[in-house]
């Protein structure tokens, strides 16, 4: 077929949706909700994924690799000593921040137990302690109730000051409320450090934490826990890119250390990982399937409008062909009217689908009080939208231009 010819086809097929309004909206009419539905869903999905994520990351440690030395290896069934293990610093994690572009940085820790005595009221509980480097504390995700955390320059010159958790602040303020305990001071291990923060309130929260400077440890933990083997805790941007960042956590070790293997374990939560990366491609599938449903019967009703459209204009299509029209013709002519169709309709599905994915949002949070459902309407969506209402009609558009393409001139011209 000629270029002309094409174009003078497709400027009937347009100008054909342009004297059949009442036509052509009933047309769209199945588009437009089935790809309203597809992105509506596609996106409340999307929705629902963001959330999911941003509860596990601010919940869990999901995305967290555990870089820690072994002082211990196993040699013919039997644990032996490792004397050749490394012993890491905040310059290492350093380093390694600097070499993982898919990581949201990390921090180093060392855990331990110590008891704490409040100096006003002399209440007293055995803590649970974490020793962290000041990116730790400088981690927007970290909730306080009151106060603040500890800055840089007290990470690093151990300056005497502790953040308690809200339950552990509560029992030591004696009822005077968690918030009531900042500034004043506590003694750990008799020696005294200001409380400047409290973290804030967790749902069944469980026994009691703190959280001090990481060149506190020595003081804090004493001869009972051993300063040569913190552990680097590095959290990856997502899911998706935990391995991305081990093989960068493995690259970086084996330009440093000779036979890191023997010494170096990289921890993650490989089970966990997998359930969570299986239960987002399922969940995507299933409501993507249910949007296809919608959009398949869409695709239907364009079907049943063309082949009704075939029917009305016999007599016309026969003109056209004793005219000179060729079969190719009219065949483009009616896919032109059924692709036009689609991308339009796909136009008013995308604004219509977004507007009905803002509003059950804005109920959402409404009902729930949950500030992190966030609107979400990513670029892929709309593209998946227009590419299947464009398929659609393609798909359910060429049988009845087949079928108009196939009518006899004579036979056309005779109908009624």
């Amino acid at each position: 077929m000629s270029t002309r010819a094409t174009i003078a086809a497709t400027a009937v097929g347009l100008g054909s949706l342009r004297e059949n309004p009442l036509r052509t909206v009933l047309s769209m009419l199945g588009v437009i909700i089935g790809v309203a539905a597809l992105v509506s869903v596609i996106s409340l999905g999307d929705v629902m994924q963001a959330f999911v994520r941003g509860e596990l990351e601010r919940t869990t440690d999901l995305q967290n690799l555990v870089v820690h030395a072994q002082t211990q290896r196993l040699v013919e069934g039997d644990w032996v000593p490792n004397h050749n293990y490394p012993v890491f610093t905040p310059h290492e994690l350093a380093d390694l921040n600097e070499s993982l572009p898919l990581s949201r940085g990390g921090f180093m820790q060392i855990g331990g137990n110590a008891r704490i005595v409040s100096q006003r009221t002399g209440k007293h509980r055995s803590v649970s302690v974490a020793a962290t480097t000041f990116d730790a504390s400088d981690d927007g995700r970290v909730k306080l109730a009151a106060g603040r955390l500890f800055t840089q320059s007290e990470a690093t010159h151990n300056a005497p000051v502790i953040v308690l958790s809200y339950k552990l602040a509560s029992e030591l303020a004696d009822g005077r409320g968690a918030e009531s305990i900042v500034d004043e001071t506590v003694r750990v291990r008799g020696l005294p450090r200001q409380v400047i923060g409290v973290f804030a309130f967790v749902k069944g929260e469980r026994g009691y934490s703190a959280g001090v400077p990481y060149a506190a440890a020595s003081n804090v933990f004493g001869s009972g826990v051993s300063l040569r083997t913190p552990q680097m805790i590095i959290k990856a941007r997502a899911v998706e890119d935990i391995d991305a960042v081990r093989q960068g956590i493995q690259d970086w070790l084996a330009t440093r250390y000779r036979d890191w293997q023997q010494s170096v374990e990289i921890n993650t939560r490989e089970q966990q990982l997998d359930q969570t990366a299986q239960a987002f491609s399922i969940m995507k599938l299933f409501l993507g399937a249910l949007a296809g449903i919608s959009l398949l019967v869409g695709g239907i009703g364009i079907m049943n409008i063309m082949l009704a459209n075939v029917t009305e204009r016999t007599r016309e299509i026969g003109v056209r062909k004793a005219i000179g029209a060729r079969g190719r013709d009219i065949q483009l002519q009616f896919l032109t009217e059924t692709v036009a169709v689609s991308c339009v309709g796909s136009m008013l599905g995308i604004a219509l689908g977004a507007i009905m994915t803002a509003g059950t949002v804005v109920g959402i949070r409404m009902w729930t009080k949950a500030d992190g459902v966030s609107f979400v309407l990513s670029p892929s969506t709309v593209m998946l939208a227009v590419a299947a209402a464009v398929t659609i009609g393609l798909a359910f558009g060429t049988y009845p231009a087949r079928r108009a393409a196939g009518l006899s001139p004579i036979d056309a011209i005779r109908h009624e």
